[in-house]
């Protein structure tokens, strides 16, 4: 059975698709961002310092995981009539070509005003280590 705004509590989980990352995928994401910033395509110039900050080698743009979190929750929000209204992330570790990465999100709470009803979900997307390395909130709602 599908679940419902009334059937959903704090603690219920969302799961993503894993996204297999690669150069070519990155590539894409280049093309289709118009972002061709060397962070992600040049190895050579990975090698150098960005403040205090070393990645050693390309990176995977941060905006890929915004767009998982966000195909996670509208896949999820869209067959209950649902609306994916907010989503803030923040990237904590850099993702790189051979990592695998999954989104995941657990409902924080669900409210009620007398317009419509709101679920607050906690996102993150991990890696293949299960370490976090994108973590945030969204919000969906759930019209009258």
């Amino acid at each position: 059975m599908q679940p419902s705004f009334e059937s959903l509590s704090p603690g219920d989980t969302i799961e993503g698709l894993t996204f297999a990352v690669s150069r070519e995928s990155i590539r894409l994401f280049c093309d289709a961002s118009l972002d061709y910033n060397p962070l992600h395509l040049d190895d050579d110039y990975m090698q150098g310092d960005f403040g205090r900050t070393n990645f050693g080698g390309v990176i995977m743009h941060g905006m890929n995981n915004f767009g998982l979190l966000s195909r996670m929750i509208t896949d999820w929000a869209y067959p209950l009539d649902a609306i994916h209204r907010r989503l803030e992330t923040r990237w904590v570790k850099p993702v790189r070509p051979g990592d695998t990465i999954q989104p995941s999100g657990i409902i924080k709470s669900k409210q009620e005003t007398t317009k419509s009803r709101w679920v607050v979900i906690d996102v993150v997307v991990r890696n293949q280590l299960g370490e976090a390395v994108a973590t945030g909130e969204a919000m969906v709602e759930f019209p009258r």
